[in-house]
C-alpha cells in the first residue's frame, strides 16, 4: 500500500565533497618560491556523504545517529541550505525550517541581555519579537539577575538555560535540531524545559533530531537514520536500530579508547 503522508522534506542522490589544500610546504623558502612560481597545493577531496536518500513526513520525529564524523551535522546543515550538495543532489523542502543548536549565535563578550537579541535573531526572530518576549525569555532562564552580566561569567548551566529560553520563542513547521533537547540545566530546570519542550516544540511539528544522547531519541522518535562514514547505513524504528547502534559503539569504544575530551554518549537506558 502507498504511503500517503505529506512528504516534507525530501532528500534526493545528496553528496558533499569538501575540498582542502594540502599543507606540504616546511619553510618560508620553500614558500617564497612557490608563489613565484606561481605554484599551489594540491587540493584534497574530503567526501562527508556519500548518495543519501530519505523522505520526513510531517509531524515525524525522525532521529540520526552516527560516529564522530559520520555526517550527521553536514547533512542538516544542506538541508538547512547552509551547504550546498554536490551536483545532482536535491533537496525539496515543504515549510518553515529553523535550525537549532543551544547557543549559536552567542558571543561571550557580549551580556545576556544582549545575546537575546544576537542569538533570537540568528533563530529568526524580529527585534519587535524579542523587545515583546525579552521578560519571559529572562524570567524562564531564571536570570534576571544576571541581565547585564557578560556571557564569559556564566556557568555552563546559565548558558543552556538562556540558549533555550530563547529557542522556545521561535515558530516553525520543520525544526532542525543539533545536539539539542529541552533537558538542560538542574533537576528542577530540566523538569519545566522538558514540559514547555513537549508542549511548545514536539506537538504537531515535524523534527529532524542529531543527537548522542539515546534515550531521549528512544523516547521520542518515529524513525532512526544511522550514518556510518558519510552513507546511510540502516533506517528502522528506534527499538530496531539503537541497540545494534549502541553494541557497535561500544565495540568501537574498547577497540581504540576513549580520547580524552570526546564526547561520550548518554546510553542509559537503551
Amino acid at each position: 500500500m502507498a504511503d500517503d503522508r505529506k512528504i516534507v522534506i525530501d532528500v534526493e542522490n545528496v553528496s558533499k565533497t569538501f575540498f582542502v589544500r594540502s599543507r606540504k610546504v616546511e619553510t618560508i623558502r620553500q614558500r617564497a618560491y612557490n608563489l613565484l612560481r606561481a605554484r599551489k597545493n594540491k587540493q584534497i577531496a574530503i567526501k562527508a556523504l556519500t548518495n543519501i536518500n530519505f523522505s520526513v513526513y510531517k509531524g515525524e520525529f525522525l532521529g540520526i545517529v552516527g560516529h564522530n564524523g559520520s555526517g550527521k551535522s553536514t547533512l542538516l546543515k544542506i538541508i538547512m541550505g547552509a551547504f550546498p550538495a554536490d551536483k545532482g543532489g536535491n533537496i525539496t523542502v515543504d515549510g518553515k525550517i529553523i535550525r537549532l543548536a543551544l547557543g549559536m549565535g552567542f558571543d561571550n563578550t557580549l551580556t545576556a541581555r544582549d545575546n537575546i537579541y544576537v542569538n533570537g535573531t540568528v533563530l529568526g526572530l524580529t527585534f519587535k519579537q524579542l523587545g515583546q518576549k525579552f521578560s519571559s525569555i529572562l524570567e524562564f532562564a531564571e536570570l534576571e539577575d544576571f541581565v547585564d552580566t557578560p556571557l564569559k561569567y556564566f556557568s555552563s548551566g546559565m548558558r543552556s538555560r538562556l540558549a533555550f529560553a530563547i529557542a522556545m520563542q521561535t515558530e516553525a513547521d520543520i525544526y532542525l535540531m543539533d545536539e539539542f533537547f529541552g533537558g538542560v540545566g538542574d533537576v528542577g530546570f530540566m523538569q519545566k524545559s522538558d514540559h514547555i519542550f513537549q508542549d511548545r516544540i514536539l506537538q504537531g511539528r515535524t523534527i529532524v533530531h542529531v543527537s548522542h544522547q539515546l534515550r531521549i531519541l528512544k523516547k521520542h522518535a518515529d524513525r532512526i537514520i544511522w550514518l556510518d562514514k558519510g552513507m546511510i547505513k540502516e533506517i528502522g524504528s528506534p527499538d530496531d536500530i539503537l541497540p545494534r547502534y549502541k553494541q557497535e559503539y561500544l565495540k568501537e569504544k574498547r577497540k581504540r579508547r576513549k580520547k580524552v575530551g570526546e564526547q561520550l554518549l548518554d546510553l542509559e537506558d537503551v
